[in-house]
């Protein structure tokens, strides 16, 4: 079974009950990962899946977690689904992207690390995270009825496409 398979059942089959063990055993790590690849903004945090697992104090199966998570934010994202204990590792990583993802997933905990403000300005956080909230935002395109129809036909909306609206 792939790395990636072993997480995603593992994850298919949390329950409450294990939830806390969970948070326990990687919110942690994740967030001591984080600081250091805060810390190293500027340099790549690279190896072997194997090594990286040892050196960060991590599971395998949580370090799959862990890769997940990042892996959109990665300037090059992997294939995870290749991921293996030998697989070669180069984590780096887009900052803004990774702070609007950590805005995405709510992780506070992460987005609201003191180290991010030797990576991104106060300035450029608060744009994105605006950034973030404008990008959840519904918006509607009412059509007036005497304009001319999306379609392409070349009639006023009110007689094609919005005549039975």
């Amino acid at each position: 079974m792939s790395l990636m398979s072993e997480w995603n059942d593992y994850v298919d089959h949390m329950t409450d009950d294990n939830l806390d063990e969970f948070k326990e055993k990687y919110y942690a790590r994740e967030e001591d990962l984080y600081k250091v690849i805060l810390a190293q903004h500027g340099t790549p945090i690279t190896g072997k899946f194997s090594e990286l697992v040892e050196q960060y104090n991590f599971e395998p199966l949580f370090f799959t977690g862990f890769m997940e998570g990042i892996n959109t934010s990665l300037k090059k994202p992997m294939d995870l689904d290749k991921l293996r204990t030998n697989s070669a590792i180069n984590l780096d990583v887009d900052f803004e992207k990774l702070y609007f993802n950590m805005l995405e997933a709510k992780a506070s905990w992460l987005y609201g690390l003191k180290e991010w403000e030797d990576v991104l300005s106060e300035e450029r956080r608060k744009e994105i995270t605006k950034e973030h909230r404008l990008s959840k935002q519904a918006v509607s395109h009412k059509i007036d009825r005497n304009a001319p129809c999306p379609c392409g036909s070349g009639k006023k909306y009110k007689k094609c496409c919005g005549a039975n609206v």
